[in-house]
């Protein structure tokens, strides 16, 4: 096992991610093109993937969209691509953060120590949380609809954890970015509606009327309890 697999075509760079994050304490592989990425991900157990976009051959979206149709690995994407719609795109495929080259290294550190921490916390518990045909096995880190598991992020599934530890409750839309995201995230506020969607998606029949993840205008979302 190795916590970070670092997905990055520029050598300099890959190289000063590998000496800087080694110091953090982190075991690592390098790889340099998403081919080689995805093949590591098959033989290994990874605990996090840093991936940029701009790669040879297939490029980091379609990576990142491969890497989430098999588990729920937290993705870091870092990439000079800056357009909101890039930026979009990155969290609708599954990645849990999306950060801009050229970026801060201490920041980049912190974030992955949460996004870690925040992803096997969850393991330690031992409880099962459930609403009608929605099971959130916390043993597991993982959510199961009328008994079939559901591919998640981790930010989707942090969300669907809330939800379900706040069942019948309005929660504000600052409170549920702070919880999941950090008071110190620079992600967009735009970011959580994203991810609301996506649950939708995977848990209402109908995501555009949803009946258990209910817009509160003004104010935030409320889960509705069977």
């Amino acid at each position: 096992m190795v916590d970070l697999l670092i997905i990055e075509d520029n050598p300099e760079l890959g190289t000063i991610l590998c000496d800087f994050l080694a110091r953090d304490g982190y075991s690592l592989y390098l790889a340099k093109s998403g081919e080689e990425g995805m093949e590591f991900i098959r033989e290994n157990t990874v605990r996090l993937v840093l991936l940029d976009v701009m790669l040879p051959g297939m490029d980091g979206f379609g990576v990142c969209q491969l890497i989430r149709a098999q588990g729920n690995i937290p993705i870091i994407i870092i990439s000079a691509r800056v357009d909101k719609r890039d930026k979009i795109a990155g969290l609708e495929l599954g990645a849990d953060d999306y950060v801009e080259k050229p970026f801060d290294i201490d920041v980049l550190s912190a974030k992955i120590a949460a996004q870690i921490r925040r992803n096997y916390e969850f393991k330690d518990k031992s409880r099962v949380l459930s609403d009608g045909d929605i099971t959130i096995d916390l043993n597991a880190t993982a959510v199961y609809f009328r008994n079939k598991p559901l591919v998640m992020t981790v930010k989707e599934y942090e969300l669907m954890l809330l939800f379900l530890n706040n069942k019948g409750k309005t929660l504000r839309k600052e409170w549920l970015f702070d919880k999941v995201w950090g008071t110190d995230s620079f992600s967009e506020p735009s970011t959580l509606t994203v991810h609301i969607n996506k649950l939708r998606e995977k848990i209402e029949a109908t995501p555009k009327n949803p009946k258990k993840i209910i817009t509160v205008w003004g104010v935030g979302y409320k889960y509705e309890a069977l």
